[in-house]
């Protein structure tokens, strides 16, 4: 939320409140000084690229308008024969899965794999008219949410910079200190006297003092939510949460796709998907099967993988209300094999779907697309206004001091004896929260010895300042 203290060092002195909270205000604003100074940079990419996926959802149908939507007509032509168009456009790779047009004027996506020029990791989506079997274009496609090329880029450039593995560590670096900064700004602006906080009336670093703080009580929540969730996804925190979950029974369930309806010799083989993805019975009657089980539109088609495999038909509707349904159909008989319902989903797992689906902006749509946008350019202004300041409580043409050290050496047994358990249980669960606290308190106590050294350690002030 912030990146610089709210007080210069005289006042950090002079507790704003009093009670039993109170000596852990100066060990607060020294980590929220030093955390927002050297992980703004981090915040401020991420705050730039995620304003710029947020409108992302919008750009998409206008670029891709012509491949996304069709004049509706009257009456569709079946599943299969969509298929067969799109691989007389397209021979090449392997039928992946289908999605039937959802509404009315839009297009079928059929999702090629294997195909020469495509990124393993995505698919080649063959748009295809339902009323007229016509090809619309074909496009390379990401990601459940079916992302193009335009989000698909973004979306990377937000998560890794394009730098695959090791780009990933800059936003999980990023989600693991948001929370921390906008909690410690939160603590330190409600610690302040109500009459530092005002805004109207005030110039200067006051002033900015108080723009910083107000938009960042604000959007604290925001930023509180974006951090947890983007976490739930990350490289190292993920599978930890992934782990422990997975322990608690929390797991996101999957339907089983093992045919069980007897002889499938004669459904056809993997190796068949690669045609029209036709196996046994047929898309039209599995796509059937799964209506008469209630999975309403939009759906996916998931060939068979094997002669022993069924297909699996899910729902991939991620807005609110969402559609997580799945069913499995066995290509011999067309009967039902297996069923899965969102509503029977472990609770962890139902909030990480929704945790993750708000995020990205497909919870609510546009509205959810406008909220992350507000909070992205909120982010934009507070890593500003929090470098301004800094400047401010300088002189001349340099930033200010930093906030002493020392100010742990305030704080009572009884309360920085938990604070450090609990640091070192959450930097344990979040590496790229404790890996960089650990090395800053090293280097911080490290600095400290010198200066006692060379007899210019003064704890708690501005003179023990390097």
């Amino acid at each position: 939320m912030t990146t610089v203290p709210s007080t210069t060092p005289a006042e950090a002195s002079r507790p704003a409140t009093r009670g039993r909270w109170a000596p852990l205000r100066p060990l607060v604003l020294r980590l929220h000084f030093y955390a927002g100074v050297l992980v703004a940079p981090f915040l401020l990419i991420a705050a730039v690229t995620g304003l710029l996926y947020a409108g992302s959802f919008q750009a998409e149908k206008l670029v891709y308008g012509h491949e996304l939507t069709v004049p509706a007509g009257e009456r569709e032509l079946p599943v299969s024969a969509q298929v067969a168009a799109a691989r007389e456009a397209h021979p090449e790779g392997t039928v992946a899965a289908v999605r039937p047009s959802p509404e009315a004027g839009a297009t079928t996506r059929v999702l090629l794999t294997g195909v020469r020029g495509v990124d393993p990791e995505h698919t080649l989506a063959v748009f295809v008219d339902p009323y007229t079997g016509s090809v619309r274009g074909a496009l390379e496609q990401y990601g459940a949410t079916g992302a193009l090329p335009l989000r698909t880029w973004i979306d990377e450039l937000h998560r890794d910079l394009h730098l695959g593995e090791t780009g990933r560590l800059y936003s999980e670096l990023a989600a693991s200190w948001l929370w921390v900064i906008a909690g410690g700004g939160l603590v330190l602006w409600f610690s302040r006297r109500r009459a530092l906080r005002r805004v109207r009336g005030t110039g200067g670093r006051r002033r900015t003092l108080g723009l910083h703080g107000t938009v960042g009580v604000w959007t604290v929540a925001g930023f509180l939510f974006l951090s947890a969730t983007g976490l739930t996804w990350s490289a190292y925190a993920g599978a930890n949460i992934d782990e422990l979950r997975t322990s608690l029974g929390q797991a996101t369930p999957s339907v089983s796709a093992a045919a069980t309806g007897g002889d499938h010799a004669g459904h056809g083989s993997a190796a068949s998907a690669g045609g029209t993805a036709e196996h046994g019975v047929g898309l039209d009657r599995v796509l059937a099967a799964a209506r008469a089980k209630g999975l309403g539109d939009p759906v996916e088609i998931v060939p068979p993988a094997d002669a022993d495999s069924a297909y699996v038909v899910r729902q991939i509707q991620r807005s609110w209300p969402e559609k997580q349904d799945s069913v499995a159909v066995d290509p011999a008989t067309g009967r039902v094999t297996d069923e899965l319902r969102f509503a029977d989903h472990p609770v962890l797992a139902k909030l990480t779907r929704w945790g993750i689906d708000l995020h990205t902006g497909v919870l609510f749509g546009l509205v959810n697309q406008i909220a992350l946008a507000l909070l992205a350019l909120a982010l934009i202004l507070l890593v500003v206004w929090g470098y301004r300041m800094w400047w401010q409580r300088g002189r001349g043409s340099a930033f200010g001091r930093p906030v002493p050290r020392g100010a742990w050496a305030g704080v009572p047994p009884h309360l920085l004896v938990p604070a450090l358990a609990a640091v070192a249980v959450l930097g344990w669960f979040v590496p790229l929260l404790g890996v960089p606290l650990a090395c800053f308190l090293a280097v911080d106590i490290l600095l400290g010895e010198l200066a006692h050294r060379r007899g210019r350690r003064t704890y708690g002030s501005v003179s023990g300042v390097k």
